[in-house]
Formats: structure tokens, C-alpha cells, sequence
């Protein structure tokens, strides 16, 4: 008697690479002009993307991330946003010291999280392309602290209210001690 299941594909195994260039063509489906903004991907490794057509953004600032994740070391940073966002994307702006949690594009019209401002439609954003991370060897002003794993995969509002409620908390308590130490 035959198996079906002897005869079935076995399961493929998809690449990090292949990922990334699934989520490039996810992100610059966003951009008004394609080829321009992959030409400065290539050249710059970051271009302005429209926010509310396939995603929102929350901005929060660094001293808030940082306050919730007990560190201003970029690891121990990137490694508590990806546990604290269960794995959506977060790209960080060093020299701003904002960090960008992307989120569904309707967010903006329900948000009113203290500390932060979510971009929506008309808003834009410079967003680094999908390999440089923290891990690339290639940081420079913008990259992502968490990386997008597939097209699509967004952080949920309520994770990133709930991370920065923590941060906020977090930030108060320490000013309160300072403030008590003679």
C-alpha cells in the first residue's frame, strides 16, 4: 500500500537572506518611487518610506527604552525589545535617540499612549534597509534593533503600550530615588 505522506515535499527552509528580500520588496511597495529608494538603500543603506499605507510607527524615546529594559547597552537593548515586542520590528535612530516600533497602519487613529507619537498616513519615515541590524558590522545612524523576520509581521499597539508603560514606570521610580539619596 502506498503512503501519501512518502510522497509529500518536505519542508522548506527559507534563508535569511531570502527573508530579507521578501521584506525589501514589502518595504519599498511603500515607497513612492521604488527604484529611487533602493538606489539609496544601496548608497546610503536608508531611505524615506510612507507610513499608513502598510505600516504606523511609534516613536518612543531612547531614555524610555532604556528605562524598560534596565540597560544602554545596544544587545541587551535589542534582545529585551525582541522579547518585550514578541519579535516585531524595531528600527532605532542613534542620532535622535528615538527608536520606531512599526505597527499596523490604522494605529494612529486609536493612539494616545503618553511619551510617544505614532505616525500614520502622512507621515514618513527613514527606514534603514532590512540587513543592517545590530548585528550587521554595518550600524550607522538608523538601523534595525530588532529586524523585520517576514513581510507583514508587525508589532502589536498593546506590546508597545505595555513596554512603554513599563519604561515610563521605570524612569519615574529612578528619578524618585535620585531625588531621596542625600
Amino acid at each position: 500500500m502506498w503512503n501519501r505522506e512518502e510522497f509529500e515535499e518536505p519542508a522548506r527552509i527559507t534563508t535569511r537572506v531570502e527573508r530579507q528580500l521578501a521584506v525589501s520588496h514589502w518595504l519599498l511597495s511603500a515607497s513612492r518611487e521604488v527604484e529611487g529608494a533602493r538606489a539609496e538603500w544601496a548608497e546610503i543603506g536608508l531611505t524615506v518610506l510612507r507610513c499608513g499605507t502598510l505600516f504606523g510607527a511609534v516613536r518612543v524615546p531612547a531614555e524610555i527604552i532604556h528605562a524598560a529594559a534596565g540597560s544602554h547597552q545596544d544587545d541587551a537593548v535589542n534582545a529585551y525589545l525582541a522579547r518585550a515586542l514578541h519579535g516585531g520590528p524595531v528600527l532605532v535612530d542613534t542620532h535622535q535617540e528615538r527608536y520606531y516600533a512599526l505597527v499596523p497602519p490604522g494605529t494612529m487613529h486609536h493612539w494616545n499612549t503618553p511619551d510617544t507619537e505614532c505616525l500614520g498616513r502622512g507621515s514618513y519615515l527613514g527606514v534603514p534597509r532590512p540587513d543592517l541590524d545590530g548585528h550587521s558590522g554595518q550600524v550607522g545612524r538608523s538601523y534595525w534593533s530588532v529586524p523585520m523576520d517576514s513581510p507583514g509581521e508587525l508589532c502589536t499597539p498593546g506590546s508597545v503600550t505595555q513596554l512603554v508603560a513599563h519604561g515610563r514606570y521605570r524612569r519615574q521610580t529612578a528619578q524618585a530615588e535620585e531625588e531621596v539619596e542625600p
